[in-house]
């Protein structure tokens, strides 16, 4: 009784009733206070010692936008929320970059209306890097949108991967890029790459990265999803590996979101916008022989709308959230948070 209770509560917060979605709609646990003007990406800084005081990131996508910080309840974190960031479009976390000789964990966000990624000291979300990065310096088209970091498990160098709002379709519209430090503690962020094919169609936001099985996928959207090695030395890291989630999207496919529990090794999570479903795919493929054949395992609705962003910690587990936790974006200005059980759970 005491949970309904908390979860009721946590809902009239946003002004939103779950009871209102249908009973075919997983309902979240919690759902954020709302943004000012447009929420569009989440991301989560996973506190792993102490799981409860861990933060989510949220896009406040607009012209005079912010990134907003969360508690675990959907409690806007005032002192850590930025404000005054240029069309802010999407931000993801790395773990363990080098920072004046000592780890430090970091959010990047992409600025589009610069043409800069912005990256954040976490947990107190302060600027390291003196302004912003240029990213797709001195091309025509260089508005960034999607980000996603992926940590080398071989020597622990993390790079960061940037989609654009348009960009070429011969196999360069990702720019993949290495964080360093200098002597005089200022990041520098280093062209490695250019990859990635695109439709033509719309455009490339969504970008996530499986650090474990050295994955990066990104939505070409109305089309599909694709995959490359996330490693830009990897011997054959400009050849697409996989082009799936082709059918029974109602509009764009949007976020993406990597679960590495659960049946077939995990999931690959994809959010089909107009239809406010969840895709899953395995994440290991369909057998051993056949690591990139994604087929289309089950399908999800969810309570969030028009989403856009979603993110997954699959590791962090809470009362609400046992086996993880699923974050979308919804387009009435807050973001949703689920518990990874319940999503993962239709499929069973």
């Amino acid at each position: 009784m005491k949970n309904i209770i908390r979860r009721c509560s946590l809902l009239l917060l946003s002004c939103c009733c779950v009871a209102c979605s249908g009973d075919d709609k997983i309902a979240p646990a919690v759902i954020t206070q709302p943004v000012a003007h447009d929420s569009d990406d989440p991301a989560v800084w996973f506190n792993r010692a102490h799981p409860a005081q861990s933060i989510v990131l949220g896009t406040d996508k607009d012209e005079d936008g912010a990134i907003y910080a969360f508690d675990m309840n959907g409690k806007i974190i005032e002192e850590k929320t930025i404000q005054g960031v240029a069309r802010p479009n999407n931000v993801d976390v790395g773990y363990g970059l080098l920072f004046n000789g000592q780890p430090v964990d970091i959010a990047v966000v992409t600025e589009r209306l610069t043409s800069k990624i912005r990256i954040f000291r976490l947990p107190d979300m302060v600027a390291i890097d003196n302004g912003g990065i240029k990213v797709f310096d001195g091309e025509q088209l260089a508005a960034p949108m999607g980000v996603s970091m992926y940590k080398r498990p071989s020597d622990g160098t993390l790079f960061v991967i940037v989609s654009r709002k348009q960009g070429p379709s011969d196999g360069r519209y990702l720019w993949q890029y290495r964080l360093d430090t200098t002597s005089q503690g200022t990041i520098v962020a280093s062209k490695v790459r250019e990859f990635g094919l695109w439709s033509g169609k719309k455009e490339i936001e969504a970008v996530a990265v499986d650090n474990e099985l050295g994955y990066v996928y990104y939505s070409d959207e109305g089309v599909g999803v694709r995959k490359y090695h996330a490693d830009p030395d990897a011997p054959d890291a400009d050849k697409e590996l996989a082009f799936f989630a082709r059918e029974g999207f109602g509009k764009d496919h949007e976020g993406i979101a990597i679960s590495d529990k659960g049946e077939h090794g995990g999931w690959i999570i994809v959010s089909d916008q107009e239809n406010g479903e969840l895709h899953l795919y395995p994440r290991k493929g369909k057998s051993p022989e056949f690591p990139h054949l994604h087929d289309l395992m089950k399908v999800v609705k969810i309570s969030a709308l028009d989403t856009d962003g979603i993110e997954v910690v699959s590791d962090l587990m809470l009362p609400d959230f046992p086996e993880g936790l699923l974050v979308a974006m919804s387009d009435d200005k807050t973001f949703h948070y689920y518990s990874l059980k319940d999503i993962v759970a239709e499929t069973e």
